[in-house]
């Protein structure tokens, strides 16, 4: 008989990697629409302990929630599986471990800059002010607007960026300023070591080692809404756009 490792197989490995958060690939080979569907599959699976269903196949999630069964098995491979073949997966313990996964098992602090009209809003909303995320400081330059508090948020000067982050321990910023002065802006928020920033200002961002963006621009989601519903309106009959 062959002699019987006692080192823990690579699949155990994995799994167990996936539980603590980390994956079984690197971060770097981690594309941003997987994550983006890891989020997906979070939030349909507290749907689901909300209404008491305690395992689920992926062929069931995928009809629930309109997903693909096989993307779903092939994402959570990347970190490792969690699933056992014809049993399922546990619906609490998979929301749990995809909580850590993402890092949000912990509280996560933001930085808005900008504190007009959109950060005003995203200030008081209620996702940025409980559960995971807590807005620590409102930053702006406009003088008449320092000092106020927005919700739970106190706006302060733009000097104040670099002590209140290294005071705070925040890793995540909104940018929503003019784009005028975004570039400066954002140059500013990413030397203060901020890895991650949440641009709505209307504009490209330089690249800046370090430092991850993601660009909200309601307008060209906008743009490419109303292109495909006129091209739809006018394409002839039988024919895709």
């Amino acid at each position: 008989m062959a002699p019987t490792s006692s080192r823990p197989g690579r699949h155990a490995a994995s799994r167990r990697a996936a539980v603590r958060g980390n994956p079984a690939h690197p971060p770097g080979e981690i594309s941003p629409l997987t994550i983006n569907r890891i989020s997906v599959y979070l939030r349909s699976l507290r749907q689901l302990e909300a209404q008491g269903v305690a395992r689920i196949s992926s062929q069931q999630l995928a009809r629930r929630f309109h997903l693909s069964s096989t993307q779903i098995r092939k994402d959570l491979a990347l970190f490792g599986g969690f699933g056992v073949r014809g049993v399922g997966y546990d619906v609490a313990r998979l929301a749990q471990q995809l909580t850590t996964l993402l890092h949000i098992d912990r509280i996560q602090r933001i930085v808005i800059v900008g504190m007009g009209n959109i950060g005003t809003a995203l200030a008081r909303f209620p996702a940025f002010n409980s559960g995971t995320f807590r807005v620590v400081a409102g930053f702006d330059t406009d003088p008449a607007r320092i000092g106020r508090e927005v919700g739970p948020v106190r706006i302060l000067p733009m000097e104040d960026l670099e002590t209140v982050v290294e005071a705070t321990g925040a890793r995540l910023a909104v940018l929503a300023v003019p784009a005028e002065a975004a570039v400066p802006v954002f140059r500013a928020i990413a030397a203060t070591g901020i890895p991650s920033v949440l641009n709505f200002a209307p504009v490209t961002l330089p690249p800046v080692p370090g430092c991850r963006v993601k660009h909200v621009d309601l307008r060209i989601h906008l743009e490419e809404l109303v292109f495909f519903a006129v091209a739809s309106a006018t394409a002839a009959p039988g024919e895709g756009v």
